[in-house]
C-alpha cells in the first residue's frame, strides 16, 4: 500500500494549514480596517453587514475543522451566524478579533489531529453537505474569500483603502 500523504495529496497538510492560515490573516486584516460602526451596520443592496459575514467564517473554520476531527458537527441552523445564538456573536470588534484569533488558535491545534487518510473520508457537514473533509476544507477558505471579498468592496464603498489581496503575511 503507498503512502496516501505523499502520492495522492497535490500539497501536504502544514503547507494547506498555511495557505488558509495566510487568508485568515488578510481576513482579519480587514475586520480591523473597518471602523466599528460600519463592521456591525454597514451595508450594500441588502447583503448582510461585514461581522455577520465573518462571524460564518468563525463558525464553519471552528466548527468545521471540529467536525473533520471528531466526525460530529452542530446543525448549520445552530451556529451563530444565522442568528439563533445571537449571545454568542462577539458585541465589539475588539471581542470579535480575539474570538478571530482563538478560532486560528483553535484551527492550529485541531489540524494536528487531522489523519492522512481523513482528507478524503466522506462526511455530512452541518448536517446537510456531503463531501470529503478535504473538499470541505477548500469550500471553508473558497467561503472565507468570498466573504473577504465582500468586505472589501465594503471598504471601497466607505472610503477605505483595504488591505492588498496578496498580503497574507
Amino acid at each position: 500500500m503507498e503512502n496516501v500523504q505523499t502520492s495522492a495529496l497535490v500539497t501536504t497538510p502544514e503547507a494547506l494549514l498555511e495557505h488558509w492560515q495566510g487568508h485568515r490573516r488578510l481576513t482579519r486584516k480587514v475586520i480591523a480596517a473597518f471602523p466599528e460602526k460600519d463592521f456591525f451596520g454597514f451595508n450594500i443592496g441588502g447583503m448582510r453587514p461585514f461581522s455577520k459575514m465573518a462571524m460564518e467564517i468563525l463558525d464553519l473554520t471552528e466548527h468545521g475543522i471540529r467536525g473533520i476531527v471528531t466526525g460530529t458537527y452542530p446543525e448549520m441552523h445552530e451556529l451563530p451566524h444565522h442568528g439563533n445564538n445571537p449571545d454568542l456573536m462577539p458585541k465589539t470588534q475588539a471581542a470579535f478579533l480575539e474570538k478571530w484569533d482563538e478560532v486560528t488558535a483553535i484551527l492550529n491545534e485541531l489540524w494536528t489531529q487531522i489523519p492522512a487518510d481523513r482528507y478524503q473520508e466522506i462526511s455530512v457537514a452541518f448536517g446537510q453537505y456531503e463531501n470529503t473533509n478535504f473538499d470541505s476544507i477548500m469550500y471553508y477558505i473558497d467561503n472565507e474569500i468570498h466573504h473577504r471579498a465582500q468586505g472589501t468592496v465594503y471598504l471601497r464603498a466607505l472610503g477605505i483603502e483595504p488591505p492588498a489581496f496578496w498580503d497574507r503575511y
